[in-house]
């Protein structure tokens, strides 16, 4: 089994921007198939817990090689993300697997709803969804107590690797590096002016005398985004601080606490409409007790901001969608379908709202 891993490791390694331009083509295949043929949405959302979960493997394996060579350097800097989830996944490897796992549900989730939906009844379905935001909470607690820190999402490093910059001859090179020296010899001449005997005419560019001086604007707006920042050269663990408040850590709390209290209230068909709002008010609670960051927090202020766009996905659930959005959104879709390329968008559109209102996972917290 471990010789079989290790010859697939290597075929990544050589074939990964083959490979990675593969899972883009087919995570974009997931966007079109539900609604053509029956079990669709299960097909799609399958095709797309496959690809998320060979992605974070494939990952993982690009990063075990990247730091194992010595002799290669990123190109770009790491994102502040990558540098703080990296981190603490080296640290604590408790960090490391909880973090793992709790991605690993959010990938798969959607698609073990689906099949409870088809095998089992309503009732023992909405206690399987319960069950995974019970363990979805527990591990995020379990970061917190690691972290005693807010909470970043996604847990994990995100993929900051370009697959097609590696060379495929070679196992020991890595999507987003580059040699730390350049080659010593001289670029050979191309073999069709070895011959060339005839001086080359200068460019009548290079004879055109260089335009008035500007202002020094245009060249402060060059440097100013490559200059260094207190967050480039703070320690990688330091860049979100501690929550040092009861009411920060009351505020995360109760972030970590609202989906899966609001799966518990839309459960309960008796408790159904006073979800919606209880899992609003979390929100707010929340947002009013987290403390504001300092600009120079700027990994801090990302999440924040975030967590403020999610709150838009209100408009998909509950009784604002089914009263306000969903009959905005068919109207426009029945106003556009016979509109060139926008009325394939409105297709697509059209057939993933049933989907909305059949599953949880599609728009949950």
């Amino acid at each position: 089994m471990s010789s079989m891993l290790a010859k697939y490791e290597n075929f990544l390694v050589k074939n990964v921007s083959t490979i990675s331009t593969l899972e883009s083509s087919l995570r974009s295949v997931t966007w079109f198939l539900p609604g053509r043929f029956k079990d669709a949405d299960l097909a799609s959302e399958g095709l797309s817990a496959i690809l998320n979960v060979s992605s974070m493997y494939h990952d993982t394996l690009l990063t075990r090689v990247v730091q194992s060579d010595p002799h290669w350097k990123p190109i770009l800097p790491i994102s502040l993300h990558t540098r703080y989830t990296r981190a603490w996944s080296n640290k604590d490897t408790l960090y490391k697997w909880v973090a793992r796992a709790l991605e690993l549900i959010r990938f798969t989730q959607l698609l073990v709803e689906m099949l409870l939906r088809r095998r089992v009844s309503d009732k023992n379905r909405w206690r399987g969804i319960v069950f995974l935001e019970t363990v979805k909470m527990i591990l995020r607690f379990t970061l917190l107590k690691i972290t005693t820190r807010p909470l970043l999402s996604p847990p994990i490093p995100e993929r900051d690797i370009d697959p097609a910059s590696l060379s495929p001859t070679s196992t020991h090179t890595s999507p987003t590096l580059a040699p730390t020296s350049p080659s010593s010899s001289p670029p050979p001449t191309p073999d069709h002016l070895k011959n060339n005997h005839t001086p080359l005419q200068p460019n009548p560019l290079m004879l055109t005398p260089p335009p008035p001086a500007r202002s020094d604007t245009s060249v402060e707006d060059y440097l100013l985004p490559k200059a260094l920042t207190t967050s480039s050269v703070k320690p990688s663990l330091l860049l979100i601080k501690p929550l040092s408040s009861p009411l920060e850590s009351l505020s995360e709390c109760i972030y970590i606490i609202r989906p899966w209290l609001y799966a518990i209230i839309l459960s309960s068909k008796k408790l159904k409409d006073k979800a919606l709002v209880t899992a609003f008010a979390m929100e707010l609670i929340s947002r009013n007790l987290r403390r504001t960051p300092s600009p120079s927090a700027i990994l801090e202020r990302d999440e924040y901001a975030r967590r403020d766009r999610d709150l838009l996905w209100y408009l998909l659930r509950g009784s604002v969608w089914e009263t306000y959005t969903r009959p905005k959104v068919e109207a426009l879709v029945e106003k556009t379908t016979n509109v060139p390329i926008i009325g394939l968008v409105s297709s697509i559109v059209k057939d993933w709202i049933p989907l909305v209102d059949e599953y949880y996972y599609y728009t949950a917290p």
